[in-house]
């Protein structure tokens, strides 16, 4: 049976922030269809791939024409004709024929979505679902999800500094047990929210709108929360945070919007780890700016193995810059976003980068997203242990948790979940 690419088409889809993204659909020679949906990020690393908008006055600059074009074009051309289960292959492709180092021809939300469209294509023509496809013959593993409680920066208008305050529940013993805490904490955080007064809503990825005095006030609100769910902060329930400190911190020097003060490396440093003395934190996410590589270095070995330090915009998904951060023993954790990349097969040799540097891996959404669930198979037929996909609430973000429930269910006795053991555990948990 003829399993080739026969046709590449792309349309204009809209996100959860109501702006236009791609989707793309592969079509193979024996009628076998793969889809798949760019996702958009508004906190971004210098270094990933561009997210191809048109500029001008059509939704507000962020229409998406000429990416589509793209699609329908030169990327339908290359392709036609090529084996979907060659992804490595079809990547290559698409790699050659953008040329540039970060999709900026193309566009990144072009190839990402083809790219896992036809990954996508591959497994339905296999008759399997996709996280069995990339898997092959191997185990596969549920992963421990990462949830936001609450948003901040970029997330919520810069109400505080901290872009994420999420949660990790490391006393679980399934996929569907974590999500029963983390249900819990969430309901408890929006209760004390409307005891305080503060409730205001949620933010971009369904965290609860972040109305603090200062930082430090909203960690302790998310203890609080985790208490009051009834879980031990730290033992069944532990603290991540995403500093995203690229969005505040520039030439070694961090601006706290909230806090009204400016510190210098040292003093951001000296911060984070007063924070790690007096918070149940498990894991800090890009803690210094993307630029700060002595920052990084320097806050890694004060911290030493009391927290797991995640690249995000430090790494942007990439291969290279992951080893030379393992060699310079700058983190210990890399999250993985294929938009970063721009194809599957970058995003792979990321993930494995990481593997090889023993650094924990997370699979991640962004914070424009969709209906699609690509990330959820991705993170395990990978087998990356973890999964961030924002917080408790949007659909958006519930069709990715959902879809993991239905996946373990499916799996039934075999399933393994990866709980606790996918972080890079702090002394004490």
């Amino acid at each position: 049976m003829n399993h080739a690419i026969a046709r590449v088409g792309a349309r204009r889809v809209w996100d959860s922030r109501g702006r236009p993204t791609l989707e793309a659909e592969v079509v193979l020679a024996n009628g076998a269809m793969g889809r798949a949906i760019a996702p958009a990020g508004v906190s971004r690393g210098s270094r990933e791939a561009i997210d191809l908008r048109d500029g001008g006055v059509r939704f507000g600059g962020m229409d998406i024409a000429s990416a589509i074009d793209n699609v329908r074009g030169p990327i339908a051309g290359a392709l036609a004709g090529q084996d979907p289960f060659d992804q490595a292959t079809v990547d290559a492709a698409l790699v050659a024929l953008d040329g540039t180092p970060n999709k900026a021809k193309l566009g990144g939300n072009a190839t990402v979505a083809v790219s896992l469209a036809v990954a996508h294509a591959a497994a339905a023509a296999a008759g399997i679902p996709l996280y069995r496809y990339l898997a092959g013959n191997g185990p596969v593993t549920l992963p421990l999800p990462e949830i936001q409680i609450f948003g901040g920066g970029a997330h919520a208008g810069r109400r505080i500094d901290l872009q994420d305050l999420m949660v990790l529940p490391v006393g679980a013993t399934s996929f569907a047990h974590a999500l029963d805490m983390i249900a819990e904490v969430y309901r408890a955080a929006g209760e004390l929210m409307r005891d305080a007064g503060n409730l205001a809503g949620v933010a971009d990825e369904g965290g609860w709108w972040p109305t603090f005095a200062t930082n430090e006030e909203a960690l302790a609100m998310l203890v609080r929360a985790i208490e009051r769910a009834g879980f031990a902060p730290g033992t069944e329930v532990a603290i991540a945070l995403d500093v995203a400190a690229s969005e505040f911190g520039r030439g070694g020097r961090y601006r706290l919007g909230l806090d009204r003060r400016e510190l210098d490396r040292d003093g951001m440093i000296e911060l984070l780890l007063s924070w790690l003395d007096r918070y149940p934190i498990a894991s800090i996410e890009d803690p210094l700016a993307e630029d700060d590589r002595d920052g990084w270095i320097a806050f890694a070995r004060a911290a030493g193995t009391r927290v797991e330090i995640v690249g995000d915009d430090y790494l942007t998904t990439n291969a290279a810059r992951i080893a030379q951060a393992a060699a310079d023993n700058a983190c210990n954790a890399v999250l993985i976003k294929p938009n970063q990349a721009g194809t599957l097969t970058e995003t792979l040799a990321a993930l494995e980068a990481g593997r090889r540097a023993g650094f924990a891996t997370i699979v991640s959404a962004r914070s424009g997203e969709t209906e699609d669930t690509s990330i959820v198979h991705l993170a395990i037929g990978w087998n990356a242990g973890r999964l961030k996909v924002g917080s408790f609430a949007r659909s958006e973000r519930m069709a990715k948790w959902n879809e993991a429930l239905r996946i373990e269910e499916a799996l039934g006795v075999s399933a393994v979940f990866a709980g606790r053991g996918a972080l890079t555990l702090p002394r004490g948990l």
